[in-house]
């Protein structure tokens, strides 16, 4: 059987009153799919939702050795901009394998990262608040056009979100 991977894509800001209610659904998100046989997950190691998954992918690896983050970084100078801060420097440390998918900066080296983790991944986690615009409702787009299983933690109104494939699921 192969591995299964789980990703995460979300914004880089989740609103102060959401803040605990989606580090919850998140957390339930993860151990679901940990539940469900999935044993890496990919970050973007953007700021937000990014960072948060990875903390709390961790956190579980500290208990279930089979359990691992990788990272997708779209760019060489992204990793040292990481490094700068003790508690990034932590994560990426944690991590089994990092993924540095450019040498430099360039337009589009973040649509890269993100058609990079949806097709390495079986099911993305999505932290969306239902802006039509963007790289997270870009991912989440690539994920129902490649039928990647989509689970939706709302942070926002989802009323304008195209209709996820029939396995998508939304807290």
């Amino acid at each position: 059987m192969t591995e299964r991977t789980c990703c995460v894509t979300g914004h880089r800001e989740i609103p102060a009153d959401k803040w605990e209610e989606t580090r919850r659904a998140l957390a339930l998100e993860i151990d679901r799919a940990i539940e469900d046989g999935y044993v890496c997950f990919l970050s973007g190691f953007a700021e937000g939702a990014d960072m948060l998954f990875a903390s709390l992918v961790l956190e579980r690896a500290k208990t279930n050795p089979e359990i691992r983050l990788e990272a997708a970084i779209p760019f060489r100078g992204r990793i040292q901009t990481l490094q700068r801060k003790p508690e990034t420097t932590d994560l990426l440390n944690g991590c089994a394998e990092v993924h540095v998918l450019s040498k430099r900066y360039s337009p589009g080296v973040y649509s890269h990262r993100n058609r990079f983790m949806i097709g390495r991944s079986q099911r993305v986690l999505a932290i969306y608040d239902g802006r039509q615009s963007g790289g997270t409702f870009s991912t989440i787009q690539m994920a129902l056009k490649f039928g990647r299983e989509l689970r939706i933690i709302a942070t926002g109104d989802l009323d304008a979100l195209p209709q996820p494939s029939p396995s998508a699921r939304r807290n």
